[in-house]
């Protein structure tokens, strides 16, 4: 690994060779496939408890650790929001998924010392229509961004093509989360924001990897944290989807650590 001559607010930026994309490679897969296997239970009458606990025995059977357990004290293999939440939500016996929810489930396993970052948003059961465009348009929203992604684009490109996207579609790109650099660090430079102006802030250059993971809101962009200090929830209450991959700058474009199988 060596660093990028481009620093963000004064940190450097790891430029990745090919046997650390070997290893987000395995990583990512670990991950991709912790949400295929979690993906047929979530229905209603779950608890997202139950649902943290089988991914976390997934992940821990592939003979990776869940990195979220113990980060900065939050207890879960897994983060799991439900409708209004728009990220971090905290798993609970308490809460049982019900008939035309939305749930995201946002899954990081620690391979080897690589960490593979994903989140995908499902549907429980039959949704309603408005549910329904909102959970294809944060997919195509995040996939948007990931075409963006190529050796001297900018990070603002990448922003202002999911905000672009996003307004198009009549909803919100939240600001107040970003993705994030990620490789051997759970939480790197540089930072990855789903809004943007062309042309400007970091110019991204073959080796780099990060997370691209726009968090979309029906109503307001603004958001609030609640006194757990985790759960992020939007401000009018209204409904937020969210996907991610980790993707990584290659001499020619881009690559997709965390597809799914069918994405594959």
């Amino acid at each position: 690994m060596r660093y990028s001559t481009q620093t963000e607010h004064g940190k450097p930026i790891p430029l990745y060779d090919e046997a650390g994309f070997e290893a987000m490679r395995a990583a990512g897969r670990v991950a991709a496939d912790t949400l295929d296997f979690i993906a047929p239970h979530v229905r209603a009458g779950v608890s997202t408890a139950t649902l943290d606990a089988m991914c976390e025995e997934f992940m821990r059977a592939a003979g990776s650790i869940p990195a979220t357990i113990d980060y900065h004290g939050y207890k879960h293999a897994s983060c799991i929001s439900v409708n209004h939440v728009v990220t971090h939500g905290i798993p609970s016996d308490k809460k049982i998924l019900r008939e035309g929810d939305i749930v995201n489930i946002d899954v990081t396993p620690k391979l080897n010392g690589w960490f593979g970052d994903t989140s995908r948003t499902f549907e429980v059961g039959t949704v309603s229509i408005l549910a329904k465009r909102l959970v294809s348009s944060a997919y195509e929203a995040m996939m948007t961004g990931v075409r963006t992604v190529r050796p001297g684009a900018t990070l603002g490109d990448v922003g202002a093509a999911i905000e672009t996207y996003i307004k198009a579609q009549g909803f919100s790109s939240v600001r107040d989360f970003c993705g994030h650099g990620i490789g051997q660090v759970f939480h790197d430079t540089p930072q990855v924001t789903h809004y943007g102006r062309p042309g400007t802030g970091i110019v991204l250059e073959p080796g780099m990897i990060f997370t691209i993971e726009p968090m979309v809101n029906v109503g307001t962009h603004q958001v609030t944290v609640l006194p757990d200090k985790w759960t992020t929830v939007t401000k009018d209450r209204k409904w937020s989807a969210q996907f991610e991959h980790s993707v990584a700058v290659t001499e020619s474009g881009v690559e997709i650590f965390t597809l799914s199988a069918a994405e594959r």
